[in-house]
């Protein structure tokens, strides 16, 4: 039989197979699963697809063909025969040497930019004395007053009872931030600061501040 014949047979058989197959799924989903006909017969159409497909890749690869006697010998004939000598070329013409590359002129030195120099950090001072604000006059001598609270921390002024937050605003623009300011006012001062303290004039002897500020410059 020849080997076109013995393939037709095969590919029958593997269809066969997977025709049965679907066939006795399709009974066994009508009768066990309780299937109807239309289902059963879907179900047993992909079945029989894909049971013929897996058949036909499994068992219907082509067999290699005969081969024809004596071929085996020629190729190990083939084989142990060695390449031909290459024969050397007679006085090969010298590579011609590629010329070189011209150096690149030196770049002329760029000179660097002179570096500022640091200017050298100011030591720290205390607080220049505040100028007299401008409007401020009335009998007395001005007491001593600073630009600004040193190190930048003034003292809360608010703890001398009768002077609260407006008022101390008003004293810090005077140049009056700390507590042993006030406590070293004399009579003279006392006066000056009770006619300068707009819309609060005289309350500097009615609440003692003195009294008070020395206390608490005596607390720290």
């Amino acid at each position: 039989m020849s080997s076109t014949s013995g393939g037709w047979i095969n590919l029958l058989i593997v269809w066969g197979i997977a025709s049965a197959v679907g066939f006795v799924s399709m009974a066994a989903l009508m009768l066990v699963g309780d299937w109807s006909v239309m289902q059963a017969l879907f179900a047993a159409a992909v079945i029989f697809l894909g049971l013929g497909i897996i058949l036909s890749v499994l068992f219907l690869n082509p067999l290699p063909g005969p081969q024809v006697p004596g071929s085996a010998g020629k190729k190990v004939v083939a084989a142990d025969r060695k390449p031909a000598a290459v024969k050397p070329v007679a006085n090969p013409a010298p590579a011609v040497a590629p010329a070189p590359a011209a150096a690149p002129a030196a770049a002329e030195p760029v000179p660097a930019a002179a570096k500022p120099k640091k200017a050298a950090p100011t030591p720290a001072t205390a607080p220049a004395p505040a100028a007299a604000p401008a409007g401020t006059q009335g009998p007395g001598k001005r007491p001593a007053a600073l630009s600004a609270a040193r190190d930048n921390r003034p003292d809360d002024l608010k703890r001398i009872k009768g002077i609260g937050p407006k008022l101390e605003k008003l004293c810090n623009s005077l140049g009056f931030y700390h507590f042993d300011q006030i406590a070293a006012w004399s009579d003279e001062e006392i006066a000056w600061v009770d006619q300068n303290l707009e819309g609060f004039k005289g309350r500097v002897v009615r609440d003692t501040w003195v009294a008070q500020a020395k206390e608490l410059a005596r607390e720290g």
